[in-house]
């Protein structure tokens, strides 16, 4: 879908602690889906900020003896200077203390006041304090907070209340006519079976005798606005709402907010109500995307198992870790995070499969051509092929980006990687250099480098230092950079030289297998039992003949969950194996691999498929790993 502008935004965080993981990864993703709108030539606009008023924030301050500005002070520059880590390209950073914030959201309350959607009222119920919102006897769980699960308190007082009720049937009318409206699919029926209760009236404000940091309402100063009435203001008063008439008409509704699935009903019932009452259009998108698991468990302040974004991407560096989020999460559902899960994806994707395919081409180009691009001769099925794959990615990306399967969109990148790495091996350029006629050659080396050429684009929203690091050992000192480039072949221009070229992805050491290494928290911890060992002679580990494969194809066995299908490529010869790997590899995952087989063991029919030598692969307790190979090495390469 072509868009005439791209306006996302990322919650506002509250400044009551250390931003998580959870911060991270929604901010990288809106930051992902803004880099990607500009290489599409869409104008952008990417808000993100902090939330700083509300009683978690006073507590926090009155803890450390500060008073609640002074916090927030103290605080938003953590965040802002992880976005700068993170190398978040956001166009706008707004505090909800900042004067411009404030003189909208008491504009919006009196305006709401004077049009008598707002009320006086008593009220006698529940406060949940984490969550800063009210809720009534039937609402709690075993008397605690549905939401949070902590305990409540019992508050009887007079306060101020937003006509809810009356727009229920709107509202709910409305989801069923716009089914964009909340994304995924799941989470706007999540949405409607909350709307099937009645919908009470909302409280929004709060006495300043008992919670005085908040915005004091214009009509009444003895309350201030409801916590989270402020802060969703925050995606207007931005944009120019009730301040600047031309900006707001320019990007506003917003494309798509980008939430947690644990604040759905503040953004899909408090928010588009809110938005009704004013006469304000509502947001194109709601998109709740899931958690990030430490393992199979929530990550959890509380329980002090949450990912310090900042140390882990001072570990393994910033353009690792967005690929990795982006590339993990199915958006919309929940993903787990492990340090074991991060190494092998990292190893997998990026230094296996890019960073090797980049280090040996680089080296093939300075061997076979001075280190200047080859002009390329006519292109054959082999070259016509990585063309296409290459074309077609560029397209994928285009299309998962709007259906927001970032995923599906970096994997079909991957696998142009993949396809390059098989595309060298199959036309060996190191034989290719000894022939007298260099065309052939001269074809292959452009070719690689016009598909990462390619690949280096379509990454960049992702890792945008890494790939400019890429580009420029292709030589290519150009920044101008759009989609409508990566979709047409032949970009690299012949006799450009390469520059100089370092380690993109060094590889990283899985954790089980650095040597002397006390697991971390979390970690694979290998346990070895001692057992008797069976030695054999030199002469009859002779006969078995390790070799390197390349795995070609995969698929996998009906009705045997265990077992996987691989056509695999021998130096040449291409066989069929038969693996028990499929509780541990998704098949996609392993296409392009190379790997290392039993060449001369016999053939074996295993439930009815005849497979012709064996994987090797290394296990502890439950988890398995299939033993790939570093390096320029052909397939068919003995193995000593």
């Amino acid at each position: 879908m072509q868009r005439d502008k791209f306006y996302v935004t990322t919650p506002i965080y509250y400044v009551n602690d250390r931003p998580h993981i959870g911060h991270a990864y929604t901010t990288i993703l809106a930051d992902v889906l803004a880099r990607y709108h500009r290489l599409l030539k869409v104008p952008t606009f990417f808000l993100t900020g902090t939330d700083e008023h509300g009683q978690k924030v006073q507590q926090a301050a009155d803890k450390g003896g500060i008073t609640p500005q002074e916090h927030a002070d103290r605080t938003v520059v953590r965040f802002q200077e992880l976005w700068e880590k993170l190398e978040i390209t956001h166009d706008d950073f707004i505090r909800t203390t900042e004067p411009r914030h404030k003189t909208v959201v008491q504009k919006l309350f009196q305006n709401l006041y004077d049009k008598g959607e707002i009320y006086r009222a008593e009220y006698d119920g529940w406060y949940c304090v984490p969550c800063e919102r009210f809720f009534m006897e039937k609402d709690l769980v075993n008397g605690a907070c549905p939401d949070c699960g902590r305990p409540v308190d019992r508050i009887k007082e007079s306060n101020y209340f937003l006509r809810m009720s009356k727009y229920q049937e709107w509202l709910v009318q409305y989801i069923q006519d716009h089914p964009k409206f909340i994304q995924p699919d799941y989470r706007r029926n999540e949405t409607l079976g909350f709307l099937r209760k009645p919908l009470n009236d909302l409280c929004v404000s709060r006495p300043k005798s008992r919670l005085s940091w908040g915005i004091e309402l214009p009509f009444d100063k003895d309350f201030v606005a409801y916590v989270w009435c402020d802060a969703l203001t925050n995606y207007i008063s931005a944009v120019g709402y009730l301040s600047d008439e031309a900006k707001f008409a320019r990007w506003w509704p917003a494309s798509y907010h980008l939430i947690g699935k644990d604040i759905l009903t503040t953004h899909t019932v408090y928010w588009p109500i809110m938005l009704k009452a004013m006469g304000v259009e509502l947001p194109e998108t709601v998109f709740a995307h899931g958690w990030w698991l430490l393992g199979d468990s929530k990550m959890s302040k509380t329980d002090g198992n949450v990912v310090n974004p900042m140390e882990f991407a001072d570990k393994y560096g910033v353009e690792a870790f967005r690929y990795f989020l982006m590339a993990e999460m199915v958006l919309g559902q929940d993903a787990s995070f492990t340090e074991e899960a991060f190494i092998r994806r990292y190893n997998a994707d990026l230094a296996n499969d890019l960073g090797n395919l980049l280090s040996r081409l680089v080296k093939m180009i300075g061997t076979y051509a001075g280190g200047t691009l080859p002009a390329p001769g006519e292109l054959g099925e082999e070259e016509k092929l990585l063309r296409k794959t290459a074309l077609e990615a560029a397209v994928t990306m285009e299309t998962t980006l709007d259906g927001m399967r970032l995923d599906l969109g970096l994997a079909a990148v991957i696998s142009v990687v993949r396809e390059t790495n098989r595309y060298l091996e199959r036309r060996q350029p190191w034989t290719l250099a000894k022939q007298e006629d260099k065309q052939p050659l001269y074809t292959v080396l452009y070719c690689a480098a016009e598909a990462l050429r390619i690949v280096s684009g379509l990454l960049f929203p992702v890792m945008p230092g890494k790939m400019a690091e890429l580009r420029k050992a292709l030589g290519i000192t150009d920044e101008t950079l759009d989609l409508d480039s990566l979709k047409e072949w032949g970009g690299l221009k012949p006799g450009t030289q390469l520059g100089a070229m370092q380690s993109l992805f060094p590889r990283i050491m899985p954790i089980e297998a650095k040597p002397g290494a006390i697991p971390e928290s979390g970690a694979a911890k290998v346990e070895v039992t001692p057992m008797g060992v069976v030695l054999v002679d030199y002469a009859d580990f002779q006969k078995i003949q390790l070799r390197t494969a390349r795995i070609l194809e995969v698929e996998k066995i009906q009705g045997a969950d265990k077992l996987l299908r691989l056509q695999i490529d021998l130096g040449g010869e291409r066989r069929q194996i038969v693996a028990g790997i499929a509780l541990h590899y998704e098949p996609s995952a392993l296409v392009g691999k190379v790997v290392v087989v039993v060449a001369n063991l016999k053939p074996a029919k295993i439930r009815g498929i005849e497979s012709n030598g064996m994987l090797l692969a290394a296990s502890v307790g439950k988890e398995l790993r299939v033993i790939t190979v570093e390096g320029d090495l052909p397939t068919g390469a003995v193995v000593k």
